[in-house]
Parts: C-alpha cells; structure tokens; sequence
C-alpha cells in the first residue's frame, strides 16, 4: 500500500476518532441511509394495505439496522465484516415480499396473517444465507472478481437510477423533472463536491451533512417541506418478537430463498469495495474471513429482521460512498451509526423529521455516492486480464442485467419468474455465475488458477 493511499483516510478502520468527528460521520451515514431503510416498508405497507401498522414497522426497521449494523462493525464471536457496514432494508426482496403478501391476502387473511407469513418464510429463508456464507470461501470459481466487479457495477447503476430519480423529485412526484426539482438537486450536488475538495478535513468531514442542511433550508424557503403530519406519530415503539405470528408457504418461501442466494453475492461485491475503499486486503485469510463473517452477519441480521418485524437486511452500498467522500473508514463510527439507528426507532417523531428532506435534496446528496460504487466495480474490471472469454461474461451479464432494468421483458411471464428475475443483480448476477461456469477458461487461466493462493474474491496482478 503507498502512504498516498493511506494518507487518503482521514481516520484508517482501527482509528477511534474523537466524539465530534465520529458523531459527524455517523449522521452523515445516517443521512445516506435512512430513506433507503425505510422505503421498502412504505412501499410494502401501502400495496398490501398496512397503513396502521407502517410506524410501527418502520420504527422496526430503524431498531434492527442499528442492531446488524453494529454487530457487522463489532464482529462478535466472528459475526460481521468488522467494518463500517450499515444494514438496512433490502430491496432486492420487495417484490418476493409482495408475492407472499398476497398470498396470504388470497387466502383471505388480515393485517396479521400477512405479516405472519412474511415473516415466517423471511425467518427460515434467511438461514440459506447464513449456511451458504460458510461455504464461500470454496466457492472460488463461483465467486470471482469478474463477478464481484460485475455485479458492483450493476449495483452502482442501478442506484445511480434511483438518484437520478429522486434528484428529478420522486416516482410518480407531479413536478418531475421540474427546474427547480433540478436546480435544488444540483445546488446539493454542486456543494458536496466543492466542500469535498476543500483543505479543511471539517468541511470535508461533513459535506454531505452541509449539503442535505442547506439544501433542506433552500427547500423550506421554496415550499417544499412540512411537519403536519408530525402529531399522529406515535411517541415511543418498542420491539415485541413476532408480534403478527409465524406461519409458512412453501409458493411464498422458494422465491425469497433464491433471492437470499443471490444477496449472498452482493453482499460480498459489497463488503469488497469496502475493503478496497479501506485499505484493506482483497485477497488471503484476513479477507476471507471478513467476507464470511460479513456475509454471516447479513444472514442473521436478516433472521433478526423477521423476529422483530422487519423485512431482510443487506449491507447498503452507499455507505462506502460516504466513507470514500469523507475519509472516515474506522469500524467505531459504526456504533455512532447503530445508537442513531435505534434512537430514531424508538422515538420516531426524529425520523418523520428527517423523512421530510425534499427528493431532489436526497438525490442530489446521494448520486455522486451511487456513482463511486458503480466506478469500484469498474476499477476491480480494470484489474483483470480481459481476454475473449471474460469479455463475453461482461457483455451478457451488463446486457441482460441493465436490460431487464430499462426493459418491460417479463410482463407476459409468471409471477415467479418476475420475481426473481425482475432485479438487474439478480439478472445479471446469474448470468455472470452460470457464464463463469459454463464456458471454458484458456489453459493459461486454468494453470494460473492451479498456481495461484485459492481467494474467492478478487485477485490482484
């Protein structure tokens, strides 16, 4: 490593910054996640009709994304990555939860029984995940940085999507695209990065704090928030272990069982870029077990989620946008993080606060993050030696993951297969696995594998 790339990091992954700097970085990773921890309930209860219990699930579902996130950043007993790695809402599931929903809807179940099943086929689906990330290190032919690189990259462009989305001020919103939805979104922008390239660390430190404050204040002054609804939230929930019940459906279980397959491999591209974005190994033991043990800890935050009336955890890939924008990568911050996480769960009246941040103030706070994500998959590409073969994979994978993203392909096609072929990861994911398998390598790739220390991620030439 050269002291350049070292000196990149105002605080390294072992460093204990002082209580300022730490609570600065932790808000800002607060700020990054909050509204992607959240959505997926709001989402969900709206569509299944859950309106009266959604301050109840969201105050959930900011208690356990404080919980997995400090367990993958305290990695006890070998839990977690030992890293910054915020756990938040996945929606990787959202559609599999939907098609369990309805499920249970059709067989003309209530609130309850909706979430019953959710969370019982969530709970046991999550233990394919928790086996499979003690086989990961064996998967090398599966698990390669070909793969890694792919699948970073579609995860990068498809939240650059949602960036661009918000920053235009929302799905669906009836001003999108408006010029101001665009000139708040690019005032954001334009402020993070300038504070970003300043000489003082502060400014540097908590550009992304200052952006979403001063864009909110731009916002405030345009009309754009309101604490109305403030008084109808509930002043504190607490956690009650399957409070709807447990039940199951093998029809509303296999969906989301693949789905956990797939989150396995994400979640190590992701836990990957942070190990780079950290400085640390991407190849031997130590990486390794930070991979296995952040994969481990996706799978039981996930089980959590379900005990307490979530849906499933991942590991959030703006988070390491946050962490290469501030140079802050020290695990510590990741207890900050978790404290903020459950206190805005119990107290959710703080959240509905930060829930009223403006869509084009998120979007523009959050693209330039979704874009670094999208450039380590690109920079682990770069590292490979891209001869015909890896070529193809890359072709086919970008092209049937990007393609299923900007394409309506699977409207005619059953509910299953939308299901899990619905999401560019997934899509391209898969495609980059079975490829990987399928086609043959050169000799001179098979006797270099033969020489080379067995990593399941990437390898460094």
């Amino acid at each position: 490593m050269s002291e350049n790339a070292s000196s990149e990091l105002l605080y390294p992954l072992d460093a204990k910054p002082g209580y300022a700097e730490a609570t600065f970085a932790a808000i800002q990773h607060v700020l990054a996640s909050f509204v992607g921890i959240i959505t997926p309930t709001l989402i969900i209860g709206g569509v299944l009709g859950l309106a009266e219990h959604i301050p109840y699930l969201i105050s959930m579902a900011l208690i356990v994304s404080g919980v997995g996130t400090f367990i993958q950043a305290r990695r006890p007993f070998g839990i977690g990555a030992g890293m910054i790695c915020v756990q938040g809402t996945s929606f990787a599931f959202l559609s599999s939860v939907l098609a369990a929903g309805f499920i249970a809807k059709g067989k003309g179940g209530g609130p309850d029984e909706i979430l019953s099943l959710i969370f019982g086929v969530c709970f046991l689906g999550a233990f394919v995940e928790i086996v499979l990330s003690q086989f990961l290190h064996k998967l090398k032919r599966v698990i390669t940085p070909l793969v890694t690189g792919i699948v970073i990259t579609i995860i990068g462009i498809s939240l650059i999507k949602v960036g661009m989305t918000d920053l235009a001020g929302g799905f669906k919103a009836p001003d999108f695209g408006s010029p101001a939805n665009l000139a708040l979104g690019g005032f954001v922008l334009t402020l993070i990065i300038a504070l970003n390239f300043s000489s003082n660390a502060w400014l540097r430190l908590s550009s992304i704090v200052i952006g979403l404050v001063a864009g909110s204040l731009v916002a405030f002054f345009m009309g754009k928030i309101s604490f109305e609804h403030l008084g109808s939230l509930p002043l504190v929930s607490l956690p009650l272990p399957f409070k709807y019940g447990f039940s199951f459906d093998w029809g509303a279980f296999l969906p989301i069982a693949l789905i956990y397959l797939i989150t396995a491999i994400e979640s190590t591209g992701d836990l990957t870029a942070n190990s780079i974005i950290c400085r640390q190994p991407i190849r031997g033991d130590v990486y390794i077990r930070r991979i296995r043990g952040g994969v481990l800890g996706d799978g039981l935050n996930s089980a959590l989620a379900a005990v307490f009336n979530t849906f499933p955890n991942t590991t959030f890939s703006q988070n390491n946008g946050v962490i290469q924008l501030t140079g802050v990568a020290s695990r510590h911050v990741g207890y900050y993080i978790a404290a903020i996480l459950i206190l805005l769960g119990l107290f959710p009246i703080v959240g509905g606060v930060l829930q009223q941040i403006p869509k084009p103030v998120l979007g523009g706070a959050t693209l330039v993050m979704f874009g670094t994500v999208a450039a380590a998959g690109v920079k682990i590409l770069a590292n490979e030696h891209l001869d015909r073969r890896k070529l193809l994979i890359m072709a086919v994978a970008f092209g049937l993951g990007l393609g299923v993203m900007n394409a309506e392909l699977l409207g005619q096609m059953p509910p299953l297969v939308q299901n899990i072929f619905g999401s560019p990861i997934t899509t391209g994911g898969l495609a980059a696995v079975l490829l990987s398998l399928l086609l043959p390598a050169p000799l001179s790739a098979k006797n270099e594998a033969t020489t080379a220390e067995p990593a399941p991620g990437i390898t460094q030439r």
